[in-house]
């Protein structure tokens, strides 16, 4: 049986559903062509933070309006602009090179903070090529005194000042902690978001006993973690007319065909690639076409929402039943 992988995301039609992550692996050329000859569908390139052209764009106080201004402690813990500065031009020519070398899409990641910032750096990747952007949130809210409406009202301002900014189109990708996602996701998509990512990962810190102080490193995904973008997108679809993409956990092709089942459009992954290297597309895509074969299904169109396993009418009445029977069933009490 013929197996038809196409998709869309953010309007743009894609060969197959699997797209790579920001990650390192997609910040140099040659990786970029291992990534397309494995089957990529697409490519989104590492992020662009706003603290590397900001000192073009916005006063340092102005860069961090989310409260750091006016707190010597905060300003310790980040980066000497002079020597994390990597550049924007840098940047912009990796999307020309890819554009130029590359059959398929090259979608832009920005990492932004402030208004001024997101819109400066997405005009800059729009005239630079890129197909798409991705906005990046990543934001801790650590300030008693702003409520968790302020913190959405802010990011719903970026997401309508980067739509008025830019003509091509663009996914938000967030993370789950908000009070009602499904009412954030709605109004995003009303502010002018063309997609959403789900999920970012949230990087924590770790201390380190020998020096009392705070230590970073890359901790890589488990393939458990498709259960938050699996929960989530499940009960979006319904609701929600633009992209959806999976991120989180993404190993192998059993995932990718949970996600695409539930609703996803794409599904982005990395660290599996890191781990196993750019070859290990190719892998999955050979195991999703062999499901889909012995299953009988002919395309993505077919697997996609055969039914629906948020739950119908009430999903939350799910939600609630499944956790009751996982906690009962394991002969554990919380």
């Amino acid at each position: 049986m013929s197996i038809d992988l196409a998709t869309r995301y953010l309007g743009i039609g894609l060969k197959n559903p699997l797209i790579v992550a920001a990650c390192p692996l997609t910040g140099r050329m040659d990786s970029l062509r291992r990534l397309e000859d494995a089957g990529a569908s697409a490519v989104v390139l590492p992020s662009l933070f706003e603290e590397q052209v900001a000192h073009e764009i916005l006063t340092f106080h102005r860069m961090h309006a989310f409260g750091v201004t006016g707190i010597p402690e905060a300003v310790m813990y980040t980066p000497e602009m002079d020597e994390y500065n990597t550049g924007h031009d840098s940047y912009l020519e990796l999307i020309h090179a890819a554009k130029k070398s590359l059959s398929i899409p090259v979608i832009g990641s920005l990492n932004g903070m402030s208004t001024g910032g997101w819109v400066y750096c997405a005009q800059m990747m729009q005239q630079a090529g890129a197909d798409a952007l991705e906005l990046n949130i990543y934001h801790i809210q650590t300030n008693p005194n702003e409520s968790g409406q302020q913190v959405e009202s802010r990011l719903l301002e970026l997401v309508a000042a980067a739509r008025d900014a830019i003509t091509i189109p663009f996914a938000v990708k967030l993370g789950p902690n908000f009070s009602s996602l499904p009412n954030m996701a709605k109004r995003l998509a009303e502010a002018g978001a063309n997609g959403l990512v789900l999920f970012n990962r949230f990087l924590q810190p770790d201390l380190s006993l020998e020096t009392l102080e705070l230590t970073h490193r890359m901790v890589l995904s488990h393939p458990d973690e498709i259960r938050l973008p699996l929960r989530w997108i499940a009960i979006l679809r319904p609701h929600l007319n633009i992209s959806l993409a999976a991120s989180s956990g993404v190993h192998e092709s059993a995932d990718v065909i949970k996600l695409l089942f539930v609703g996803a459009d794409v599904i982005m992954t990395a660290s599996a690639l890191l781990l196993h290297g750019p070859g290990h597309l190719s892998k999955m895509l050979e195991g999703i076409r062999s499901w889909m074969d012995q299953k009988g299904i002919a395309s993505i169109t077919e697997l996609k929402r055969k039914e629906d396993p948020a739950g119908g009418p009430d999903p939350a009445l799910v939600e609630r039943a499944h956790y009751v029977r996982t906690i009962v069933s394991s002969g554990k009490l919380d």
